[in-house]
């Protein structure tokens, strides 16, 4: 049975936030943003507690859930692995949570980044059966998951707990046929289950937005629309689909997101061929599937700046950037550099694509430390 409560197919996702220097949030700005999304008539938001260094709750509380009537407006929170190690921990975590939101129920709550390794804590720990607790005493309205894995673990998933009502998965147009991340199979297995599904990366951490030379000529040759626009609309033109989430960091790009989800239209025929040309351009590319969630870098024990360092080494590689090593000096300065890396391998077990963290820091060592930036 499909649920109820999604105003609109578009939600913005409380995750790459502005900021006004490194963990420091924009509120004023973040303000700005609300409001232009609530007022073209959205209405869902989408946190977790690890957000923005631990703050996006808070911000969302502050930005949102201070200056609008609660009916008016929807929430997912999340249960992250990272904060609780059994169940008695769980309890107390999730009011800790409607605390810092500032509400007394959270619309849906998300068990978070399901893969085959965590889902075995979380039936050890019983976190779907407290869900479901939570969920008969009005504090959940509905249960759901995030997930990062297989096809085949996440038919195991709904299939050992069928209470879960929706699905929130990575999917778009780079990712649709991928080995790796299985956009499409998972989205079929949500289907065949009877579940409503969230997307999430609908531009793949901003990928689909930057595009290569070649790449943005194609999208240049259709009849306008933003490089985001193409991404998320052919995200939310798949049946089933409630809801597709962009972590937006400015105004700007909330105005040019509800422009076209406001009317929304499924791709054409046209937009699709030219986005199948997009994807086999980067398939060309040898890239680093990196989004920038950042899942890494909150587990990291030696604060290595993996997103940022994948960054560098996408552009050294594919655009012969002659500064990435000045920027790799940028990005490392007060943190671990790629040299530093202990092997434990926790950021490997937390990456959502599935990257091989631990060879690729190696390789960053290689390309940027030989010569190392010296901050004067």
């Amino acid at each position: 049975m499909a649920v109820t409560g999604f105003e609109r197919n578009f939600g913005f996702g409380f995750m790459r936030l502005p900021e006004i220097s490194r963990g420091e949030y924009d509120i004023e700005e973040t303000k700005k943003m609300v409001d232009t999304f609530m007022q073209a008539g959205f209405n869902y938001f989408d946190t977790a507690h690890g957000y923005c260094d631990g703050k996006s709750e808070i911000v969302l509380r502050e930005t949102l859930v201070k200056r609008y009537p609660r009916e008016s407006f929807t929430i997912t929170d999340k249960l992250s692995d990272g904060h609780f190690n059994s169940n008695e921990e769980i309890r107390p975590l999730f009011e800790s949570q409607l605390e810092a939101v500032g509400v007394d129920y959270f619309d849906y709550y998300l068990m978070h980044a399901q893969d085959k390794r965590n889902f075995e804590k979380y039936k050890e720990c019983k976190a779907y059966e407290t869900a479901l607790e939570l969920k008969a005493e009005g504090k959940i309205k509905h249960l759901g998951i995030s997930f990062h894995d297989s096809a085949e673990v996440l038919d195991n998933i709904l299939t050992t707990y069928p209470q879960v009502e929706v699905v929130q998965i990575q999917f778009n147009y780079l990712d649709y046929n991928s080995s790796s991340v299985q956009s499409k199979a998972c989205y079929e297995v949500c289907r065949k289950h009877g579940k409503d599904v969230i997307i999430m990366e609908p531009v793949k951490g901003g990928k689909l937005v930057d595009l290569p030379e070649d790449a943005q000529k194609i999208i240049d040759a259709l009849n306008g629309g933003s490089n985001a626009s193409y991404a998320i609309r052919f995200a939310a033109g798949f049946e089933g689909v409630k809801m597709v989430l962009s972590g937006m960091s400015n105004n700007k790009m909330v105005e040019d997101n509800v422009s076209y989800m406001q009317d929304f239209k499924p791709l054409t025929d046209e937009e699709l061929e030219a986005i199948n040309k997009v994807t086999n351009i980067f398939n060309g590319m040898n890239d680093i599937p990196c989004t920038g969630c950042s899942y890494c870098t909150e587990k990291c024990p030696m604060d290595i700046p993996i997103p940022d360092i994948f960054t560098g080494m996408n552009a050294y590689n594919n655009f012969k950037s002659w500064n990435q090593n000045y920027y790799y000096g940028i990005n490392t300065a007060g943190r671990g550099k790629a040299s530093q890396c202990i092997k434990c391998g926790v950021c490997e077990n937390a990456c959502p694509q599935h990257i091989e963290i631990r060879g690729l820091l190696e390789k960053a060592t290689e390309l940027f430390e030989k010569e190392p930036y010296v901050e004067e």
